[in-house]
C-alpha cells in the first residue's frame, strides 16, 4: 500500500493552522483617559482585573487619550473597539457615522468637571468673562460644549461667533502650564485637572458643573463600543461590563483604597502622583456609576446642537443605547436595571 506523504503533510498543515486559529486570542482594544473620571479603567488596568475576568482567550490592549474627539477618531479608524468617553464626543461620533459606529453600553461617572478661574484674573461674575481667555480640553469635547452653552446662557459669545471671549481648546497638562504663566484666565476642566488648577495653579472654583444639573447628576463618562465588535463578540463585551460593574461597586465601597490605586496608576502614566488633598477634592466632586444617566446626555446633545457641532438637523438618538448586556449583568447580580 502506497502512502501519499504529500497529501498527509497538507492535511497536517491544515489541521495545525486550524488549531492555531482556535488558539489565537481575541484582542479587545480599550480607550480611556488618565483622568479620575475614568476611575474604573484606571483601577482595572492597575490591578489587571479586566484581563483576569476576560481570561486567556482575550488580550486587552489599552490606549490612552487626552480627550473624547481623539478617542472617537480612533474608533472610526478601527484602532479601538471600546472606550470610556464623554457624552458629547459620543453623540458627535454617532451623528457623523449616521448611527453606524457607536453604541452606549454603560455609564461610568457623574459630575467631576468645573470652571476654574485664576485668582488674579478679576473674575467675580459671568459678566467679568468679557475679553478673557478660557481653555477647554479639546474642541467639541464635553467640557468645551458645556462652556459654550454656559456662555450662551449668560450672554457671552466666543470670538469666532462675534463675541469677545477667546475659547482655547488645549490639552489638560498644557492648561495648567498656561494657567501658571497667566496666559489663560480660566478653564473648564475634568477632574483631577480642576483640582490641580486650584492647588497647583492658584485657581478658584467659579462653578461646579453639578450645580447646573437636576439632583447634581450628569454623565461625564460613559462606555461606548463599536456595533461590529458588539455583534461579533457579545460574550467579551458582557464580561467586560461585568468587571466594570464590579469595579464600580468596589470603588464606591472602598474609596480610600481606590484613590490610592488610581494615584499609583496616574503616576505610572503621567509621571506624577497627585497630592492627597488634590485627589480627595477631585474625587469629592464626582461619583462612579454604571448608570449612563440618559436624560443628561439628551440635554448635552441639545447643547451641542445649539452650538453647531451636530449639523442642521436634530440628531435621532433612537439607536444610540444598547443596555441589554449591562442589564443582563445587573439581573445576575440581582441589582436594579437601568433604563
Amino acid at each position: 500500500m502506497k502512502t501519499n506523504f504529500g497529501a498527509m503533510a497538507a492535511i497536517l498543515l491544515i489541521a495545525a493552522s486550524a488549531l492555531h486559529a482556535q488558539q489565537k486570542p481575541t484582542v479587545l482594544r480599550v480607550g480611556y483617559f488618565p483622568n479620575i473620571t475614568h476611575a474604573q479603567a484606571l483601577v482595572g488596568r492597575a490591578n489587571g482585573q479586566f484581563e483576569k475576568s476576560l481570561g486567556a482567550g482575550v488580550q486587552v490592549d489599552w490606549k490612552a487619550f487626552n480627550a473624547g474627539p481623539s478617542a472617537i477618531e480612533a474608533l472610526f479608524a478601527n484602532a479601538i473597539d471600546l472606550t470610556y468617553v464623554g457624552p458629547n464626543p459620543t453623540v458627535a461620533g454617532y451623528f457623523r457615522s449616521q448611527g453606524a459606529a457607536v453604541r452606549v453600553i454603560a455609564g461610568a461617572a457623574s459630575g467631576g468637571a468645573s470652571l476654574v478661574v485664576r485668582k488674579d484674573a478679576g473674575i467675580q461674575s459671568a459678566s467679568d468673562f468679557h475679553g478673557k481667555k478660557v481653555a477647554t480640553p479639546q474642541l467639541g469635547n464635553t467640557q468645551d460644549v458645556a462652556l459654550r452653552s454656559w456662555m450662551r446662557a449668560n450672554g457671552l459669545k466666543s470670538r469666532e461667533k462675534g463675541g469677545d471671549v477667546q475659547v482655547i481648546p488645549i490639552s489638560n497638562p498644557d492648561q495648567l502650564t498656561l494657567f501658571l504663566k497667566g496666559q489663560i484666565d480660566a478653564a473648564w476642566a475634568p477632574e483631577p485637572w480642576a483640582a490641580r488648577l486650584v492647588h497647583e495653579g492658584g485657581g478658584r472654583i467659579f462653578l461646579d458643573e453639578r450645580d447646573l444639573w437636576p439632583d447634581h447628576q450628569f454623565v461625564i463618562t460613559n462606555i461606548i463600543v463599536s456595533p461590529k465588535f458588539l455583534k461579533e463578540h457579545p460574550d467579551v463585551v458582557k464580561n467586560f461590563l461585568r468587571t466594570h460593574v464590579e469595579l464600580t461597586e468596589w470603588i464606591n465601597k472602598n474609596p480610600a483604597q481606590a484613590k490610592q490605586i488610581m494615584n499609583q496608576q496616574l503616576q505610572k502614566e503621567t509621571g506624577k502622583a497627585l497630592p492627597a488633598e488634590v485627589l480627595d477634592e477631585a474625587f469629592s466632586r464626582m461619583q462612579v456609576t454604571y448608570d449612563p444617566i440618559h436624560s443628561s446626555l439628551l440635554k448635552s446633545t441639545q447643547q451641542a446642537f445649539d452650538e453647531g457641532f451636530l449639523g442642521r438637523t436634530q440628531p435621532d438618538l433612537s439607536s444610540l443605547y444598547d443596555l441589554t448586556l449591562l442589564n443582563e449583568v445587573l439581573s445576575e447580580k440581582k441589582a436594579r436595571p437601568v433604563q
